[in-house]
């Protein structure tokens, strides 16, 4: 076959159009980039392209296929000097032009003598250099110099009768039986559907079972309560919480809490506690999942009175419930930025037995509060820790409503929101609180749990600590008595320019442990999976105010880094205290926010929602400005940061130095709108979920968007073990020892098979191979 037949005809034509419409949209495009002070790369290649697609169109295809290949070469070496050899990074710079250029490249191969093979042949090579480097880009970060390895420990117990295996939420299992050794033999034990669920809202799924005796109790996304046998997966009983109103869109169950009264025998003498997003506080028999009739009405507490709402919606509780000193304690989640008055954050605590109010922590009255709670005040949203011996109950808090305005928040709400506050067990009266982020307009509200932990710093004295993870990605490490943190924390100058109100001239930085945000983002981080979308995620940066973390939002787009979803988002930390190791997911995902006056066509057509929790732009009724907020996404629907978008991280806890860091998640399940790509490489994806740590060295982990399972070596990050689930898994695993055969197992909740126009739930058990 000649040269001249691949290239001739109606095929000629079309090529040398299409050639020269994206050469236009890259010259476009990038003269836009170019007076915006952005990369020149984009003009020039785009004139290249129109050049060639006219040397096609006129029948001069030598001419056009020099100049195509010649711009191949030209990217891949201005592709090189900005990403070096990150695949990922590299690959919207020289993917694009090389699919687009492959008639050029198969005629030059084929063709004549006179063909320009050498630059074609060139052209594929450096194709293979894109595909080795992002079969080898990792990011993984190895084990530092200096670590010392500390021995498993035997003997253990094997319940998990806490969310997190202990009211100090560590999150950390201290069986060995699964260890480093063995952890590869792990085999599926048993796996089974819990719920059916609505596709839209993803991640709904986010329980981590309990394990007593012979029971292992899970919550599912529509908040019913399962006691499923350990070993087989067989269901004893269930109870359903027949979710009504809006709640139930929006619904998600992160766990359940267990209870023994002391000294007492029969029904209800062990209890399970589990709260809903509709508002009510549920007590059953842990062995027939009976009602417990002495709690509140028949065996529930309504939460939503002395709340306030337009409608059953706004407020939920999405936590697991905290038992401490014969208490039940509560927060709740509140829809987001949706009116001013929005319902109350108060936290509550409920007699364990009775069901009766024991006391309401609301920030705008006094103690002994009592019902109506203070309307708009900020919640408690997040898994909550305590300590008994210290009689205190650590509450992670988030913003005053609306979020992305703090102009009508009262003087108390500005003191205890996105903090972490110590209250008195006996009372619910604050004895310190400790704040992250001052006067939050950026939706930084800490939802991770506050984990408590023994804290071995370089003198050798022990002190009862706290770390407290945040969406900043910025980590504090406090001394859980007083509140003063043990690692420096300094307060550092913040951005103003743009800002519409008064807002903090400084913020709080933690200036000697790793920072779990991205490095400041720059032109050059723009992504897209093609030249185009990267082309419009350069404009669009350059079109944004952006002055580093904490860039105010304002009348202009700003750049919110990170974004809502974190740093380090309600997944928290798993913490081997015995090796001082903190495991932690964090996400690189930036916002793109501008604020809207009600003068604006768009934010009177925005109106509040009790479904706000599923993101996007919100209507901030009352405030002078709706916000329209979303993730900072190309047309294709990928983020416009380059990847890694999530990591998992270990800590050292000692010296505060990161001991190892690596993406977590490959691309395979991930796509253009929706659809899965199958590529099996690390890319790091954006996380919702946590780890387990174990005293076997291992650190148990979900999390990513890839439906897969994995568990690596605490000490150097290395991955030991992956195994596919039914669907993402977006929750916390746990594990016991089974009462009855002695083996260990790994237990976590996933998202599972899709049914239709539904999905459903659905946890799964590992076990060794015998």
């Amino acid at each position: 076959m000649t040269v001249g037949k691949l290239l001739r005809g109606a095929g000629r034509a079309i090529y040398g159009l299409l050639l020269i419409a994206v050469g236009s949209a890259l010259a476009l495009g990038g003269a836009k980039l170019a007076s915006l002070g952005g990369s020149l790369y984009y003009l020039p290649a785009g004139l290249a392209a129109i050049a060639a697609g006219v040397f096609v169109l006129t029948g001069r295809w030598r001419i056009g296929a020099a100049i195509y290949l010649v711009l191949i070469l030209a990217s891949l070496a201005w592709g090189l000097w900005e990403a070096g050899l990150d695949g990922w990074a590299l690959a919207p710079r020289v993917l694009s032009p090389f699919v687009l250029g492959i008639p050029f490249l198969c005629a030059a191969l084929i063709g004549g003598p006179r063909s320009p093979r050498l630059a074609a042949l060139a052209c594929l090579a450096g194709a293979a250099i894109l595909v080795a480097a992002v079969w080898s880009t990792s990011g993984f970060t190895p084990a530092r110099r200096g670590y010392t390895p500390v021995a498993a420990t035997t003997g253990a117990p094997g319940d998990w009768t806490h969310f997190g295996n202990g009211l100090a939420g560590a999150h950390f299992s201290p069986l060995a039986d699964i260890d480093r050794t063995n952890v590869a033999k792990l085999k599926v034990a048993w796996s089974v559907p819990i719920d059916d669920i609505p596709l839209k809202p993803i991640g709904r799924n986010q329980a981590q079972p309990l394990k007593v005796g012979d029971h292992l109790y899970v919550c599912t996304p529509s908040s019913d309560v399962l006691d499923i046998e350990p070993e087989t997966g067989r269901i004893h009983w269930k109870h359903e919480a027949h979710l009504v109103g809006a709640g139930i869109l929006s619904s998600k169950c992160r766990g359940v809490a267990y209870y023994e009264i002391p000294g007492a025998a029969g029904i209800c003498a062990k209890r399970i506690y589990s709260a809903t997003m509709d508002g009510r506080l549920f007590a059953m028999d842990a062995e027939s999942g009976r009602p417990c009739a002495d709690f509140g009405n028949g065996g529930t507490v309504n939460l939503l009175e002395g709340l306030s709402q337009r409608n059953n919606g706004y407020y939920g509780v999405s936590s697991a419930p905290l038992v401490t000193r014969g208490k039940v304690v509560v927060g709740g989640s509140v829809a987001d930025g949706q009116y001013v008055g929005e319902p109350s954050g108060v936290v509550r605590a409920f007699d364990a037995i009775s069901g009766r109010l024991a006391w309401a922590w609301d920030v705008d009255k006094p103690a002994p509060a009592a019902a109506p709670f203070s309307p708009g005040t900020p919640n408690s949203w997040g898994p909550m820790s305590a300590d008994e011996a210290l009689g205190l109950i650590y509450a992670p808090t988030g913003n005053g409503t609306p979020d992305y305005w703090s102009g009508h928040r009262s003087a108390e709400s500005l003191r205890y929101a996105s903090s972490v506050v110590a209250l008195d067990a006996e009372t619910g009266q604050p004895r310190w609180s400790f704040q992250t982020t001052h006067r939050d307009v950026w939706d930084y509200d800490v939802g991770s749990q506050p984990v408590l932990f023994d804290w071995r710093g370089p003198s050798g004295v022990v002190i009862p600590a706290l770390l407290q993870p945040t969406k900043r990605g910025q980590l504090f490490v406090l001394d859980r008595r007083t509140g003063k943190p043990l690692f420096p924390v300094a307060e550092r100058p913040a951005p103003r320019r743009g800002a519409v109100e008064k807002l903090s001239p400084t913020q709080p930085w933690s200036v000697a442990l790793p920072s779990l945000a991205a490095p400041r983002v720059v032109e050059r981080d723009m992504w897209g999976l093609s030249a185009l979308d990267q082309l419009w995620c350069r404009i669009k940066f350059h079109e944004s105010r952006y002055d580093g973390p904490l860039t105010p939002p304002g009348l202009s787009y700003s750049l919110s880094d990170p974004g809502y979803l974190g740093g380090v988002n309600w997944g928290s930390a798993s913490i081997d205290g015995d090796r001082q190791l903190a495991f932690l997911l964090n996400n690189r995902i930036v916002n793109r926010i501008r604020l809207l006056p009600r003068s604006d066509p768009a934010a009177q057509a925005l109106k509040a929602s009790s479904d706000a929790n599923l993101g996007g732009p919100v209507a901030q009724e009352g405030t002078p400005y709706a916000a329209d907020i979303k993730q900072f996404l190309s047309p294709l629907g990928v983020p416009c940061q380059a990847p890694p978008h999530g990591m998992i991280n270990a800590v050292d806890l000692r010296t505060g130095k990161l001991v190892w860091s690596r993406p977590l998640g490959s691309a395979r399940d991930l796509g253009p709108m929706g659809m899965p790509s199958h590529l099996n490489f690390a890319i790091g994806t954006p996380l919702f979920g946590g780890s387990m740590s174990t005293a076997g060295g291992l650190v148990f982990v979900g999390g990513s968007q890839d439906h897969a399972f994995r568990a690596f070596d605490s000490e150097t990050g290395r991955l030991l073990f992956e195994a596919d689930l039914p669907g993402s898994s977006l929750a916390r695993p746990m594990s016991f020892r089974s009462s009855r055969d002695g083996r260990q197992y790994i237990v976590v909740a996933s998202e599972g098979p899709r049914k239709g126009r539904m999905g459903s739930a659905a946890i799964t058990a590992f076990v060794l191979a015998r």
